[in-house]
């Protein structure tokens, strides 16, 4: 059959494509016989130079979710509707594979169809099968019902397993700055053999992570799902499929969540089913559109709340974050239960150090000094209250507990090379007063201080700074 006739009277874009069927089972080169003259504008500038049957990759990029397409259309000799977001080109594309009769023994032949916007449509994205309009709205009825985030983004990735009829299924929140991810949320099948995504997390599974653009290559997601898929993952990240084939994977389909440009996350599904590729790909499409600005959206109030609640310098709690705890104490929203301690460090010398060698000095000796607390309370309260101040809260621990604390506090007060500070410290095993405990201990901190100072007349001027600065 000669399809030059019959391809330059389709009006859309459009072209045919040829698959070469290999001899021992499988699919080949694909080739575009012919085009019309819409389809030739738009991969060159003259379109009297378009040569036919010649390989795509001669006129448009390698895209390898396009190819699994072609394949599919040809594997299941059905036709192949989609709206995908096309991320390499910024556009959302509606595109249409028909597969046609091959007049080649050796190739199967495919009509190729598509229109693109630059921005996603409402309506075509809602021109969904019921099946999967029904799991967006659920999900979406979720994320607004639940109170919880985690747990409703928890449920929704169960949903997902279960509709996939997948063994596995995960969002992974990534930085790609810092070179992190951590799990958001987790299904998998409880036999006992499918251990949680957090066990494959350690140190070297970012690497594995930053192949995965790769693998997209411009897409908006990737799916390993036949010979070809796993050669091209093997080529691009052999790490990570030889972990994928010892844990017995046979198929997986991943999407990347990506908001402002920058990819916040990924989801994907393990093992699903075959026959229902594309109700997944349509399901986890728009899941993922949804997603994506609910996980935004709540990253970004993290963040926040980190912001309020952090000194930015140090990294510890700041004094709003004190506060805070304290007035959730007083209204018994969350009580500050027994035993207690509390401990008051100043830092030594703060105001000289500013004044004869700058803020950048003075900024390193405290940080040196939330370092040490850090490390000597770890798992504990600790805020900075004031320019020079910090404040740690040891909830739960018992007095012989806080007495080694108090003992290793005591010991790094004045370590060469190290900042110096003045402390104080109060137990509390009875009484819930905390505002009077941490008046007794700041008390005690002040007395240290002036002890610092007897012991170092040098430094006079500092105190008098302080004392005048209200320090």
């Amino acid at each position: 059959m000669e399809y030059s006739d019959f391809i330059h009277n389709i009006k859309p874009i459009a072209c045919v494509i040829s698959v070469d069927l290999l001899p021992e089972g499988g699919f080949g080169e694909i080739r575009i016989l012919d085009a019309n003259e819409r389809y030739r504008k738009t991969v060159t500038d003259d379109p009297s130079k378009f040569i036919k049957d010649t390989p795509y990759t001669d006129w448009i990029r390698r895209d390898h979710n396009f190819e699994g397409m072609v394949y599919e259309t040809v594997d299941t000799g059905k036709p192949l509707h989609a709206y995908v977001d096309a991320a390499y080109f910024k556009s959302w594309m509606e595109l249409y594979m028909m597969p046609l009769i091959s007049p080649f023994e050796d190739k199967a032949c495919v009509l190729f169809s598509y229109d693109m916007t630059p921005k996603a449509d409402a309506a075509k994205l809602s021109d969904v099968s019921p099946d999967s309009a029904s799991f967006v709205l659920q999900s979406c009825i979720k994320l607004r019902e639940t109170p919880d985030f985690d747990q409703a983004v928890n449920a929704i990735v169960a949903d997902i397993r279960e509709f996939c009829n997948a063994r596995h299924s995960t969002i992974l929140l990534t930085d790609f700055e810092k070179k992190t991810c951590s799990v958001l949320a987790d299904d998998y099948v409880k036999d006992g053999k499918e251990p949680p995504m957090e066990e494959f997390l350690d140190d070297h599974f970012f690497d594995i992570i930053e192949t995965w653009p790769r693998l997209i290559d411009g897409s908006n997601c990737f799916i390993i799902n036949n010979e070809y898929e796993w050669k091209h993952a093997r080529d691009v990240s052999p790490e990570w499929v030889k972990s994928l084939e010892d844990a017995d994977v046979t198929n997986i389909v991943i999407y990347p969540l990506i908001s402002n440009e920058e990819t916040i996350a990924y989801i994907w599904a393990v093992d699903f089913d075959r026959d229902k590729t594309l109700h997944i790909k349509e399901v986890m499409e728009l899941t993922t559109f949804l997603l994506t600005a609910e996980i935004s959206n709540h990253l970004m109030v993290e963040k926040m709340k980190i912001m309020s609640s952090t000194d930015l310098l140090t990294g510890v709690l700041n004094r709003n974050a004190m506060n805070n705890r304290i007035s959730s104490n007083d209204t018994g929203e969350e009580v500050i239960g027994l035993p207690f301690g509390v401990f008051f460090v100043d830092v030594n010398g703060l105001k000289v150090v500013n004044d004869t060698k700058g803020h950048i000095a003075g900024d390193e000796l405290l940080k040196d000094v939330s370092k040490t607390l850090v490390e000597i309370f770890q798992g504990h309260e600790i805020y900075r209250v004031g320019g020079d101040e910090f404040l740690v809260m040891t909830i739960g621990v018992d007095k012989e507990h806080f007495e080694k604390l108090e003992a290793e506090l005591i010991s790094k007060a004045e370590r060469p090379g190290h900042a110096n500070y003045a402390y104080g410290a109060y137990y509390c095993g009875d009484s819930k007063d905390i505002r009077k405990a941490m008046q007794i201990a700041d008390g005690k901190m002040y007395e240290n201080k002036e002890e610092f100072y007897k012991r170092h007349p040098e430094l006079e001027w500092d105190r008098q700074m302080s004392r005048k600065n209200g320090g």
